[in-house]
């Protein structure tokens, strides 16, 4: 069971290493608490204050995710061996897919390496 500073390192923290699992199921669960104020946004007549409430509420999900879906591609890069300034190819098109596939699929290095000593923990 995680613990609230266990989701604050989860999910806003770039230290330590996340493995495939976890980088896959954080990004699915971002991406559908992203997703839910746009739905009800869709709902909503167009203009009225619960349209302005619903996209409000839209763009802090999405800049929060945002952070958070970086966090967790610098995790998952630091499990690979590599640097998390390489997370910078999730902001180019079509390149971004190739990367999240790349973090979902590759296996992280086994054992300690300079990112931290195991996986799925902060440094």
């Amino acid at each position: 069971m995680l613990n609230g500073s266990q989701l604050v390192w989860f999910f806003f923290r770039m230290s330590g290493r996340v493995s495939r699992a976890a980088y896959f199921l954080g990004g699915l669960l971002i991406a559908i608490l992203q997703a839910f104020p746009l739905y009800r946004f869709t709902l909503v007549a167009e203009g009225t204050p619960e349209s302005e409430f619903w996209s409000m509420l839209f763009m802090a999900a999405f800049l929060v995710s945002l952070w958070s879906n970086i966090a967790l591609a610098v995790k998952r890069l630091h499990d690979l061996g590599k640097p998390g300034l390489a997370a910078i190819v999730l902001f180019v098109p079509f390149v971004s897919i190739v990367a999240f596939l790349v973090l979902c699929l590759f296996p992280g290095q086994l054992g300690a390496n300079r990112y931290g000593k195991q996986t799925n923990a902060p440094m």
